[in-house]
């Protein structure tokens, strides 16, 4: 595990201007040519952002997972492109995930954070839902106490001050009632919010860390319905 030599002290302005370049020039010899910059702007500040904010997580949610190395909470830049048509090899992001559960994955309740060349999106939850999980969290809606308990985390999250989504289908699925009280949940494939900013002056200090733990702690109440009625 490669950890940090140093503390957190915010994202260099070279992380989004590294970004920038890397959209511009999105091929394998400039990469090569630039890993220093890769290095210094992208994966040494992300694992001391992991290090410093990993522990004030746990103290949000003991149920969440940090680890400060590539393919943990820091997502590779490498694309998968063996099924898609774009083929540039490298993402023009920086994502990280700090999952609940003992085994890592998307297929479970999380922080997450995406630094972009002008923009910076904090967010919580789930953003498409898996396997027997649509069922699941379709029959944790129509239940009466899971039911009640999401609208009441969704109206924490709302009277914060930010949007949930995930709502991607026009009608209810078969078998659920379209008059029902909580329908517009049962639209849903996913739930989840964040908040997107250019986060500039916060992004480059360590003051960046408690700029993330406040949204993550006003988005907890997503994450903690997931975990106990979905994930």
């Amino acid at each position: 595990m490669k950890t940090s030599t140093t503390a957190f002290s915010g994202f260099p302005s070279g992380t989004q201007i590294f970004l920038r370049d890397l959209a511009a020039h999105n091929a394998k010899p400039w990469f090569d040519e630039h890993r220093a910059d890769y290095e210094r702007f992208y994966l040494e500040p992300a694992i001391s952002f992991v290090e410093a904010i990993g522990p004030k997580l746990k103290k949000l949610s003991p149920g969440v997972q940090f680890e400060p190395k590539v393919n943990g909470s820091v997502m590779r830049i490498n694309r998968d492109v063996r099924f898609s048509k774009d083929k540039s090899p490298y993402k023009t992001h920086l994502d990280m995930w700090f999952w609940h559960g003992a085994q890592k994955g998307w297929d479970l309740p999380g922080y997450f954070l995406r630094i972009e060349p002008k923009k910076v999106t904090v967010g919580a939850g789930m953003h498409h839902f898996m396997g027997t999980q649509p069922d699941a969290f379709r029959r944790a809606v129509v239940d009466d106490k899971h039911g009640r308990a999401l609208l009441a985390a969704v109206k924490k999250v709302r009277d914060a001050g930010y949007e949930v989504f995930g709502a991607t289908r026009k009608t209810v699925p078969r078998g659920f009632s379209a008059d029902h009280p909580r329908a517009e949940f049962l639209k849903h494939d996913g739930l989840w919010s964040g908040v997107t900013s250019g986060a500039h002056a916060e992004l480059t200090s360590a003051a960046f860390v408690d700029y993330c733990v406040g949204h993550f702690k006003a988005l907890t109440p997503l994450n903690a319905w997931l975990d106990d009625a979905v994930g």
